[in-house]
Parts: C-alpha cells; sequence; structure tokens
C-alpha cells in the first residue's frame, strides 16, 4: 500500500514556516516527511535555505512523521563522517523515524568552499565510498579509512540509534539508478519513471523502498498557478545536465527567458482539478512507487493542504495501485 508524504522546500521557506508546515501536513493526513538539503536556493525568488540539520531538529519535537533528506549530498560541502554524525542524531531525535536521503549533488551548493567540481563518474565514485564510511559509522566503532577520496582517523559516534540509520539513494539516470540497488537501503527520484523503477528493482533493489517527489502548484486560477510554477521552479525544465553544473542562483536566473508559464503549465500540475491532482500522484504509485512525496509551490499552504486533507487525500489513501509495485 503506497504511503503519501509532504515535501518540505528548504528554498522557498524559512525554518519557522518549514515546521509550521509539517504540522499542517501531519494534521491534514500525510503520512511522512521529505525535506530538501541546499546551501543556496535555485533563484533569488525562492529565497531562502536554512541548514537542514538545524531544523530537523525542531521537526522532531513538532510532529510524529517519518522524516528523510531528500537529498543530501555527503560528498564535498560535508564530509561523510560529519554528516553521519547528523544522520545519527536526527535518528535518535526521532526515536528511529529518520532516513537520510542521499546524491551526487550540484555545483549550486556544493561549489562555496572553492574546489572542483568533480565529473558525474567521478561524483558517483565519491557518493559510494561515503556510504561506506557512513555505515560504518552508523555502528558505534571506532572507524579509521584512508580511500580514494576521504580519510577518516579513529572516528567514533557515541550518539546513534538502536538500528543503523538506512541510506535511500537518489538517481536520475541508468548510472545512479544503478549504484542505488547495488548500495541503497532504498531509491528516490522525481518521475514517475517505470523503466528505472524496473532498473532499480532487478538490478539489485528488490522489494526495498522506491520514493518520488513530485511538485503542485494548487490554487483557483490556473493561469496564476502556473505562472507561479515558473517563476519558482521553471529551472526543472531546463535541458541536460544544466541543473548539476550551473553554479550561483544568479546563473539559473539568466535562464529564465528560456521557460515558459505555457510549459510550465504542462509540466506541473496547476490550478485546483481534483482529478488532476489525483492522476498526478496516482502515476507515481502505477509505476511501482512505494512512497509518494508532494510538495506545493509558493505561499498558499494552508490552502493546499485543505485541499489535499478533503478532496485528494481521501481518493488515494488506502486505495491499491493499479498496477503491481514492489513492498518497502
Amino acid at each position: 500500500m503506497p504511503e503519501y508524504g509532504y515535501f518540505l522546500a528548504t528554498e522557498e521557506f524559512g525554518p519557522a514556516e518549514l515546521v509550521e508546515q509539517a504540522r499542517m501536513a501531519e494534521q491534514a493526513g500525510f503520512e511522512a516527511l521529505w525535506i530538501s538539503d541546499h546551501y543556496h536556493p535555485w533563484n533569488a525568488a525562492q529565497g531562502q535555505s536554512p541548514f537542514v540539520w538545524s531544523v530537523i531538529g525542531a521537526l522532531a519535537e513538532a510532529v510524529s512523521l517519518p522524516l528523510q533528506t531528500a537529498v543530501t549530498c555527503p560528498t564535498v560541502r560535508m564530509h561523510p563522517a560529519v554528516v553521519a554524525q547528523a544522520a545519527a542524531t536526527s535518528a535518535v531525535l526521532t526515536g528511529g523515524r529518520f532516513r537520510l536521503g542521499v546524491g551526487t549533488g550540484e555545483a549550486l551548493n556544493e561549489h562555496i568552499l572553492g574546489g572542483a567540481w568533480p565529473p558525474v563518474h567521478i561524483r558517483l565514485e565519491m557518493l559510494e565510498e561515503a556510504v561506506q564510511i557512513m555505515r560504518n559509522l552508523f555502528t558505534g566503532a571506532e572507524v579509521s579509512h584512508q580511500g580514494t577520496h576521504y580519510t577518516v582517523e579513529k572516528a567514533r559516534l557515541y550518539t546513534v540509534p538502536d538500528e543503523p540509520v538506512p541510506i535511500d539513494v537518489s538517481g536520475f539516470g541508468p548510472k545512479a539508478t544503478a549504484l542505488a540497488a547495488r548500495i541503497g537501503d532504498g531509491f528516490a527520484t522525481m518521475t514517475p519513471d517505470e523503466t528505472l523503477v524496473s532498473h532499480y528493482r532487478k538490478g539489485g533493489g528488490g522489494g526495498k523502498p522506491v520514493s518520488g517527489g513530485v511538485r503542485v502548484s494548487y490554487g483557483p486560477d490556473r493561469n496564476a498557478a502556473a505562472r507561479r510554477a515558473r517563476a519558482l521552479w521553471g529551472h526543472q525544465l531546463l535541458p541536460g545536465e544544466v541543473g548539476q553544473i550551473l553554479p550561483t542562483p544568479r546563473h539559473f536566473e539568466q535562464l529564465d527567458p528560456l521557460v515558459t508559464d505555457g510549459a510550465a503549465a504542462a509540466h506541473f500540475t496547476c490550478g485546483d482539478d481534483v482529478d488532476e491532482h489525483v492522476r498526478t500522484l496516482t502515476a507515481f504509485t502505477d509505476a511501482g512507487f512505494d512512497r509518494v512525496y508532494v510538495s506545493q509551490i509558493g505561499p498558499d499552504q494552508r490552502s493546499f493542504f485543505d485541499f489535499y486533507r478533503t478532496k485528494v487525500l481521501p481518493q488515494v489513501q488506502g486505495a491499491p495501485p493499479a498496477s503491481p509495485q514492489g513492498t518497502g
């Protein structure tokens, strides 16, 4: 049976707003939380980027929902030994309700310390080594490691949960999906791609959970909702590796003219058509996803939660997907 969660956008909202949204999500009937992990927003219109680990501490006290980063890059901006400590503490604070989502990251967040931004095959190598280090540290044993990309010397986490923190790996193409299948406790992606899910499961993912995220722009005026989606998240429509290699919000803003309101309306679910929102969610479950996280674009959060609580979630929760999926 699929779970439906809410996706907290640290790029758009400050810490107090994120905590309040988490409360509203729990009250509306959402079953879990994703939260993004950024140093910069994608553009100035989004305008926020709080430190995710501080926000997680507040969320642990505010709500009882399972929580996962979507996703943390544990390779460049933060050493994996430090990410492991943050994740272990988060798991303890939440009583074991925390999962660590990881990925290869974007230059937007990772370039800030002045190092080179590696090509994708090196980033995948770094991620695999980072996951190995973090898993070793989650045992509570003393860890020393001399690897290709990282050194750890006599490190030990003294505050660890009863069970090691699960690590889900993000992937958007075949190489990252293959890595997720080989080393991840779960798989995360942002499109309802049945082919990726199949590759993950056949590559070693088996019955491990597959999670997907989607952004919608709810509102009574479909055109206004599309304009809001383009202004805040239009960069998601940019092709190729642009999202991984541009280093600052300003660079993404320079590409704004390439994305139209019409393109945004075609890409995002906009407006208040209940059936359209239901189809957006069930597209993931039909593709074999176990967990689906939805994020409302823009400031009208309370109306969104009322809409989903009364009209959308009742239609999807508890209903079996239209095609078979793996078990989580």
